[in-house]
């Protein structure tokens, strides 16, 4: 009697032993994901080191992390190669785009990963989107929206086709559109390009102390240029993570008090009609969206 109790839990054993490895690690080793890989120029395609094509490419892989990397084609020579780790997830899609620059500097482009949620969302029909960018602190705006500064997460993102966009003073502006899945994450890796055209000012000779009040008695302006948003922030400092000051309006004309890489110092009052709110009177606006007259 006891010898078959023994025999009766090995095979207990056993039987659990096989429904672990075949339904948890057998499992897990073919799910599978899609990668899509589109670049400009074309470039061949190395996965883990190992050439698999050419761009555009399409392929399925496991589930897991992998180093792409691409090399131009032909006869783009001065064009920089890239590499970079990209992650496959369960019945998903990563998309890879790169406008290959002559350096990493010029170099531009975006990894979209969709995953689903870790918590299910509050609100059925919604997802999430995250967004980090290359350098760190560019501004995002979804559908025209400015959410905050990368990295960033918007959740309770309604389903269906959306437009990300984002920008840092200096750096050319990336946008694309995604579309988002309820209950499912879009994690979106944004690489942004030096804009070598935005030269620094030239320096201010260090006798001249007064340098704002010297300009604007020039004559001096600034004019606000067309943005996305129909407005251009004005931030208590030359930095996209200072606070706002207030809005103003494209086609107004402002004092220039002072200058920096990038940036602006305008001068401005509640009663301009160019201002939208707020009741500062010196404030700093991104120069991608202004011109100094």
């Amino acid at each position: 009697m006891k010898s078959k109790l023994i025999l009766l839990l090995v095979l207990i054993i056993l039987f659990a032993g096989y429904v672990f490895v075949r339904f948890f690690f057998l499992d897990t080793q073919n799910v599978y994901g899609r990668l899509r890989v589109i670049s400009s120029p074309t470039a061949s395609v190395f996965i883990d080191n190992v050439a698999v094509g050419k761009t555009p490419y399409e392929d399925k892989y496991k589930v897991g992390e992998y180093l792409i990397k691409l090399i131009p084609e032909g006869t783009a020579t001065e064009t920089a190669s890239w590499n970079g780790k990209i992650k496959i997830y369960k019945n998903a899609l990563t998309y890879v785009n790169r406008e290959l620059g002559s350096s990493d500097m010029t170099t531009a482009g975006e990894i979209f990963t969709t995953r689903k949620m870790n918590t299910p969302p509050k609100n059925s029909g919604y997802g999430e989107i995250y967004v980090e960018t290359e350098p760190q602190g560019a501004i995002v705006t979804l559908d025209n929206d400015e959410k905050g500064v990368a990295p960033l997460v918007m959740e309770d993102v309604i389903k269906g086709d959306h437009e990300i966009s984002v920008f840092m003073p200096g750096f050319f502006r990336r946008t694309q559109k995604v579309n988002v899945d309820a209950g499912y994450r879009v994690d979106a890796s944004f690489k942004l390009a030096i804009d070598q055209s935005q030269k620094a000012p030239t320096p201010i000779p260090t006798d001249q102390t007064a340098s704002g009040s010297a300009q604007t008695q020039s004559g001096s302006t600034v004019t606000i240029n067309d943005t996305p948003q129909g407005w251009l922030r004005v931030r208590a400092d030359a930095s996209i993570d200072a606070s706002e000051e207030a809005k103003v309006k494209p086609g107004q004309k402002y004092p220039l008090l002072d200058e920096k890489p990038n940036w602006y110092k305008i001068k401005f009052n509640g009663n301009n009609t160019g201002l939208v709110s707020g009741s500062f009177d010196e404030g700093w606006v991104a120069s991608q969206y202004a011109t100094k007259d």
